[in-house]
């Protein structure tokens, strides 16, 4: 794999620092632009909540996946996928070299472990595909499925039904194997037929200090004005308890004191709890989900310039 494919991600728990992080980055490799990989960010006019950059940053260094869709409008992993592979392949078209940045770790895997984009669901191939599993077993059909597409069989276990049956449905509504698909899609990825070799760089920390950070996080955007933030989108939209963009955390505690469900008080306390037990998940799913090749504590390094200088030794390493 040459090194023209290789793309980094810059990932890490909520209020590790990213967005900080990655400027100073392009201010040392210029020829970068930004991929968000953060899934509230994709959100116009929240911009608090969400510690979206700064205008004057935006401005200056090229982001993309920022503010595609209004607060009320639903985006799905796949619609992400297909985003972010197109400034992708933009971005390398103008000979430069894009750095994908954010937590969001089921965008990250969507970029890493590309979401099939075959034909959608037949109700009625598929339940004669299962009653066919209740009278003859998954051995009859996963022998059918080593007669269409013995490459795809075996990948998957004769116990595996879901993906037997998904892979038969693929084959009786295209006439073409599942693995031809997946062979398909990483052609179009990058127009070459080569996959883009993607190499993760988590920032973490000890978790007193992380847990630290984020209290300090959720005291400076309420205080930057997230309430008023709030309160405009209501005025905008009116009800916004339907919104997913208003289960964000933050978003959703705000809005529950601004009904008159929770007081102020609370609502900052809750923010910072829930806050904290995301970015433990997020820490668990990075260590559990995805390789991570490069891990990067603050705690180590001597301040904040030093690890920008390790990340981006690294970067320069893998062809950056």
């Amino acid at each position: 794999m040459s090194n023209e494919n290789k793309i980094a991600i810059l990932t890490g728990p909520t209020a590790i620092g990213k967005t900080e992080i990655s400027i100073k980055i392009v201010q040392i490799i210029p020829n970068i632009e930004i991929i968000s990989a953060d899934s509230m960010q994709i959100y116009k006019y929240m911009d608090i909540g969400t510690d979206k950059p700064k205008n004057n940053i935006l401005k200056r260094y090229k982001h993309h996946c920022i503010d595609l869709i209004e607060p009320g409008e639903g985006f799905d992993v796949k619609q992400y996928s297909e985003q972010a592979e197109k400034c992708i392949s933009d971005i390398l078209s103008r000979n430069k070299k894009p750095l994908i940045v954010g937590g969001t770790g089921l965008y990250i895997k969507s970029l890493i472990n590309p979401i099939f984009k075959g034909p959608g669901q037949n109700k009625k191939i598929r339940d004669e595909l299962y009653e066919l599993i209740e009278e003859k077993g998954n051995a009859f059909l996963y022998n059918k499925l080593k007669k269409y597409d013995l490459e795809y069989s075996k990948k998957i276990s004769i116990n595996d039904t879901r993906r037997i049956v998904r892979a038969l449905e693929v084959f009786y509504i295209a006439g073409k194997p599942i693995s031809q698909f997946h062979i398909d899609d990483n052609r179009r990825r990058n127009g070459n037929g080569k996959d883009y070799n993607y190499f993760i760089i988590c920032i973490n920390r000890n978790r007193e200090n992380l847990y630290q950070k984020i209290d300090e996080r959720v005291d400076k955007i309420i205080n930057q004005g997230l309430i008023e933030e709030i309160k405009i989108l209501k005025d905008k939209y009116g009800n916004l308890n339907e919104f997913n963009s208003m289960q964000g955390l933050g978003y959703k505690q705000i809005l529950s004191y601004l009904q008159g469900y929770i007081s102020k008080e609370e609502a900052i306390e809750m923010i910072k709890k829930k806050t904290r037990n995301f970015a433990k998940r997020q820490l668990s799913w990075f260590k559990n989900q995805i390789k991570v090749d490069y891990w990067i504590n603050l705690d180590e390094c001597s301040d904040l310039n030093n690890c920008v200088a390790n990340i981006v030794n690294i970067m320069r390493r893998e062809g950056y």
